[in-house]
């Protein structure tokens, strides 16, 4: 049961396992446990979400050990937790003027806030300021330069111990505001740098952009903060901590009743900050995942070989502005020095922004002789680096930006690129030619191949032709292929009338001036050359005024071709939906495909067949 209030007051305290709730019943303040654990917490919970999602935690160093535990606000003004024998656990820890009016709210925003009077007064003290491992819509993640004050996450030791855990996640200003993550104070993980709009190198909250993901940078007041608030009430999110130092997206699916996580900050080792160390290039699609900029050796080829890449690399050859300021021969420095362009998807570590428009980087750079590289973004301007390259990072997922970083190299490293790239171009052109060479030699003696084995089936076809069916074929007039080729002008597309199952029809017009309709039957028809021409024989006397007439055919080659007359007007399907009736010049009717459903076999559908019938 519950007091149904949203606010503790000095003499209206809640003891286990009572609760209040804000106003619109989002979250509630209630004592809860983990599961196979007796441990009581006091601490802020998701109310209408089925599963167990904890905001905030009071006690999360000290858990009581019994039922026994209140919170309440003190006589001075700080609100508590105690156990039975009224120990502190945990305390808001503030100096209050009025204690007597002091009291803490629950809001529908999941913030806990500690204030003088009923009124809405000044804020003593806010959960939102002292979170635990969850990042929630409108808590600001900040830091105050002048002040010395930080608002950052922290990480539970487990998933059912909400103690301190290893990790952090805050911002950091450096010269462009980052998010971070800390592993026992130590930089972890990095986003890259804020440009107004995403962070340069990180698919952190990519979708979150558009949903209302934003930091706040006062340079002048040095306060810098990053929160989200979305425009969509129904979508429920929030982001997490988690143990292992993960920064985790969380969605509530309603469908299958529990969170799913949108995005998680670590992928793969090159997440890890500075994974390969100085000079280095972490590619998590290739092994090993560390490789050297070009123009850069390990510096430890021991440790290189056992997949630790952490020690870096250094470079070959000296810049030449160096070497110049070496000899005593001053200037800039400008000397032989060039850039190698990379395209990256996370810039390194600590650039120094500039305002210079993108044309004058490069310029910019050449000038500083401690200038290793340089950047620009439209969003941030010049961006330089006069330190070691730190967490070059080259993404392995798609669909997030890549940037462009010009690393400064002297002349010589440069030069090594283009003769390498020349001799490798000269290499492949010349194996194309090779290939080439030999696939034409292999082409010709294939040609000559096929044109003998030509000329033998021929031969073998015209043998068979004049002694097995030659007595047949005198029967009608024949046809050569070349007759027909010239008629139709090579078979010509423009010249085709239509199509069935037994191949192309076209028209055609002979040395007489005769015009005919030439069917060209596929290999893919059914019908072997003695079928063939003891069909064409029976079609031939099947002679009437109001049936096509059959003029002849071609046995040719391996060819085979029926010889119409031509019928101007086409089928009636025009007008009454007759297909098989033609219409000649004088509009008289006559009759083709005739007798094909008698002569359909088992083999055939309804459209098509492999055997000649009709026309």
């Amino acid at each position: 049961f519950g007091t149904a209030l949203d606010t503790i007051t000095p003499s209206k305290s809640i003891k286990d396992p009572e609760f209040i709730i804000s106003q619109s019943g989002v979250f509630r303040l209630g004592f809860f446990s983990f599961a196979n654990s007796s441990n009581r917490y006091v601490g802020i919970l998701y109310n209408r979400i089925p599963v167990q999602t904890v905001a905030w935690v009071a006690n999360r160093n000290k858990p009581l050990k019994d039922s026994s535990g209140i919170p309440n606000i003190s006589d001075d003004g700080n609100l508590l937790v105690l156990n039975g024998k009224t120990e502190i656990l945990w305390s808001s820890n503030v100096t209050n003027t009025a204690p007597n009016t002091t009291t803490a709210q629950l809001l529908d925003s999941g913030n806990l806030i500690l204030s003088n009077g009923d009124d809405g007064g000044s804020s003593l003290w806010e959960s939102f300021e002292d979170p635990s491992n969850a990042f929630i819509e409108t808590m600001k993640i900040s830091t105050d330069v002048k002040k010395g004050r930080q608002v950052e996450l922290k990480s539970w030791k487990s998933p059912s111990d909400p103690s301190d855990g290893n990790f952090s996640f805050g911002i950091e200003p450096f010269n462009i505001p980052e998010g971070i993550i800390r592993k026992n104070n130590q930089l972890y993980f990095r986003t890259g740098p804020w440009n107004g709009n995403m962070f340069l190198g990180s698919i952190l909250m990519t979708a979150v952009y558009i949903d209302g993901f934003y930091v706040v940078a006062d340079n002048q007041q040095q306060t810098f903060y990053m929160a989200y608030e979305y425009s969509n009430d129904s979508m429920l999110i929030y982001c997490e901590l988690d143990f292992q130092g993960k920064f985790i997206e969380r969605r509530w699916d309603a469908g299958k009743g529990n969170w799913i996580n949108r995005y998680s900050s670590f992928q793969t080792d090159c997440d890890i900050y500075g994974y390969c160390g100085a000079f280095g290039i972490c590619d998590s699609s290739k092994r090993p995942i560390c490789s050297c900029i070009k123009g850069f050796k390990p510096r430890n080829i021991e440790e290189w070989s056992r997949g630790n890449g952490s020690s870096g690399c250094f470079r070959t050859t000296p810049l030449q502005c160096q070497r110049d300021n070496t000899n005593g021969s001053g200037g800039a420095g400008q000397g032989d020095d060039g850039f190698l362009k990379m395209m990256v998807k996370k810039v390194p570590a600590f650039p120094v922004r500039s305002s210079i428009i993108n044309g004058d980087c490069k310029d910019q750079c050449l000038k500083n002789c401690s200038c290793v590289a340089y950047a620009y973004d439209a969003g941030i301007g010049c961006m330089f680096w006069s330190v070691d390259l730190i967490d070059v990072k080259k993404f392995s997922t798609s669909g997030v930006d890549l940037y462009d970083l010009y690393i400064r190299l002297p002349s010589s490293e440069l030069d090594k690129g283009k003769n390498t790239k020349v001799i490798v171009i000269t290499t492949v052109i010349a194996g194309i030619v090779v290939i080439t060479i030999s696939a034409l030699f292999l082409w010709c003696r294939m040609a000559k191949q096929r044109e003998r084995n030509e000329k033998r089936k021929h031969i073998k076809h015209k043998i068979y032709r004049e002694n097995s069916i030659g007595v047949k074929l005198q029967q009608l007039p024949l046809f050569n292929f070349k007759q027909l080729a010239i008629a139709t002008n090579n078979f010509n597309h423009a010249k085709k009338l239509g199509q069935g199952g037994f191949g192309l029809v076209y028209k055609g017009i002979l040395d007489d001036g005769k015009e005919i309709a030439v069917k060209r039957l596929s290999k893919a028809s059914g019908q072997g050359l003695e079928e063939f021409v003891n069909e064409v024989v029976v079609i031939s006397k099947l002679q009437h005024r109001n049936l096509v007439r059959l003029f002849g055919c071609c046995v040719d080659r391996e060819e085979k071709m029926l010889v119409y007359e031509y019928m101007p007007n086409k089928s009636l399907d025009s007008f009454i939906f007759a297909s098989n009736v033609l219409l000649d010049r004088e509009l008289n009717p006559k009759i083709s495909d005739f007798g094909m459903a008698r002569i359909f076999g088992g083999n055939e559908n309804q459209a098509n067949t492999k055997r000649v019938v009709g026309t």
